[in-house]
């Protein structure tokens, strides 16, 4: 009887310094979000990037723009044709621009070359691809022949307008969102430089250690 009391004491103390080792343990699970990544021979694709609002902008921007450019290219005959050029050329450039960036922020490449503002070219992309895409559409549809074709490329134009230009507003915003905390950044830092700089011209015994 006595052992066997003496064995529940010991199970509850062990009990006891268990929960208290893992209480301290600095190994604790974490409760932060795992970014969802697939790799291939070093690359990694972010599947959170083209889940979130930005990805799925991007891959309808490609899309639309491959469909305007497949839907100009089937045209076999136009006059006057300057306009059906403007837009084969703008649908053409925004498909290749917008594929290389979407390349770009779904395998993380742009991680690796962190001297460049890819929020910025983001921004400048969209910004201008929603400009030349309503242009184009306009003048499409201005001389349209009332053909499936040239329909279809309009459509697929404006369309490619507004997916555009809601992803130009979003970037604005992000873009304007970090210029502000890199400005709150460098303010906090020049106070504690100043605080510090403060510090040690009101503590003399300081200034003649440094003497």
């Amino acid at each position: 009887m006595r052992a066997a009391e003496d064995m529940d004491g010991f199970e509850a103390e062990a009990s006891t310094a268990s929960m208290v080792s893992g209480a301290s343990s600095p190994y604790q699970p974490t409760t932060e979000p795992v970014r969802q990544n697939l790799s291939w021979r070093g690359i990694c694709c972010d599947m959170d990037y083209i889940r979130s609002v930005y990805g799925i902008l991007k891959c309808s921007q490609v899309i639309l723009a491959l469909l305007a450019f497949i839907c100009i290219e089937t045209i076999m005959e136009c006059s006057p044709c300057e306009g059906l050029y403007f837009f084969e050329f703008v649908s053409c450039s925004a498909f290749v621009v917008t594929g290389v960036l979407l390349l770009m922020f779904s395998l993380s490449l742009h991680e690796r070359v962190p001297h460049i503002n890819w929020i910025l070219t983001d921004l400048v992309n969209t910004g201008l691809s929603a400009l030349f895409f309503f242009i184009a559409s306009v003048i499409l549809a201005s001389l349209n022949h009332q053909s499936g074709a040239e329909i279809s490329a309009a459509v697929f134009g404006f369309l490619s307008t507004i997916s555009y230009s809601v992803n130009t507003y979003l970037a604005l915003r992000k873009w304007k969102f970090g210029r502000r905390s890199q400005n709150m950044r460098q303010s906090s830092d020049y106070m504690r430089a100043r605080s510090e700089s403060r510090d040690v011209d009101s503590r003399p015994e300081i200034q003649r250690l440094d003497a």
